[in-house]
């Protein structure tokens, strides 16, 4: 029973899922992320022929549209599932009650994590039935559909991951949502953008290219090995002499991501249950300071207007956030340049230029 309560009956997943599954907004995403993708599926079924090739080939090119759909909106909509883990250490009343209760550091983690963590591997269950009405069609294999859902799912948990680790280990509050899924969105970008100026073609005057070492940090890329294997092809090392890790990496990426991802959790979920309760001790620390009267420094004097005060003296300036802030513009900055040097080198060409412009 005791084992049990650290996951499948653990009291904070149980919360978040019961909470969760009341909220309006949260069904109004649910339903319009599935409402979304049978739309894109009917879309991709449009014009559909009658020979059993014709309709092969419209059930191929539907699968591949719906999947790389779901990737899209698992990357925009996890951050939006798990804003609130990093949002919540800004309310240290919250942490109170959970450090205070009997949990134990795994089970906090764990259960803020797969509370939260539901709801999008819930949505990746419900177009299910979607990649089973390819199947009827044919020319999509079982394998594809398998391999496809644990690239989202690895996704996901990653994501999900980094936000339980941010939410033990950084005071941001609120404003470290918005760094979160930016982060994420221009990480995507610039692995993306990194891949297709590292890439060496296949043979002189074909069209296929090699993975690249940025292959297996970036879903849409190992979606590309996987739906695209005649234009992306993952290299060959057969009779050579390169070491495992770099056969593994550029010979079977979408193998490698989903170990990486997994392993790259549990390492965060082990470091978040280590931390939760320095965080927790940080907390009670810094809730006693000032309780005596000669350990406190001195009151600030309040001017006229307590907003300006505020904005004048709240952590917005201090050093820290000052250096995040100019990390985060010099970083976005950074990539505009390297969109127009890749835009000069005709790596990309007009619509890929403005698509990652507007992206930015």
């Amino acid at each position: 029973m005791r084992i049990l309560q650290v996951l499948p009956l653990n009291p904070i997943a149980i919360r978040l899922v019961q909470g969760g599954s009341c909220r309006t907004r949260h069904l109004m995403l649910r339903s319009g992320y599935l409402a979304l993708m049978v739309m894109v599926l009917l879309v991709a079924l449009i014009g559909s022929g009658t020979t059993l090739r014709e309709l092969s080939q419209s059930g191929a090119r539907a699968f591949t549209v719906v999947s790389y759909g779901q990737v899209f909106l698992i990357c925009i909509l996890a951050p939006i599932f798990m804003g609130g883990a990093i949002a919540q250490e800004s309310n240290q009343q919250t942490w109170d009650v959970m450090l205070t209760s009997p949990l134990s550091s795994l089970q906090i983690v764990l259960g803020n994590l797969f509370g939260r963590l539901f709801f999008v591997l819930a949505l990746l269950i419900s177009t299910f039935p979607l990649f089973a009405v390819t199947q009827l069609f044919g020319g999509v294999p079982g394998s594809a559909i398998i391999e496809s859902y644990a690239i989202s799912a690895a996704s996901a948990l990653v994501m999900g991951t980094i936000a339980i680790t941010l939410s033990v280990t950084r005071t941001g509050g609120r404003r470290s949502v918005f760094v979160f899924y930016s982060a994420i969105i221009l990480f995507l970008f610039a692995t993306y953008a990194i891949d297709l100026a590292l890439q060496q073609p296949f043979a002189i005057g074909s069209e296929a290219v090699f993975t690249t070492w940025m292959t297996p940090l970036n879903p849409f890329l190992t979606l590309n090995v996987l739906l695209q294997s005649n234009i992306y092809i993952p290299m060959d090392f057969a009779g050579t002499g390169y070491l495992w890790p770099q056969r593994m990496w550029l010979g079977s990426p979408v193998s490698t991501q989903l170990w990486f991802f997994t392993l790259l959790s549990i390492f965060l979920i082990a470091y978040s249950t280590l931390r939760v309760r320095i965080l927790g001790g940080a907390l009670i620390s810094g809730g006693a300071k000032g309780l005596g009267d000669d350990s406190g420094r001195e009151p600030r004097r309040v001017g006229s207007s307590p907003v300006a005060w505020r904005e004048l003296h709240s952590r917005s300036q201090t050093m820290r956030a000052k250096t995040i802030r100019w990390v985060f513009i010099s970083l976005a900055i950074s990539i505009g340049f390297v969109i127009v040097l890749l835009s000069r080198s005709g790596t990309l060409n007009a619509l890929q230029t403005r698509l990652a412009l507007a992206s930015v």
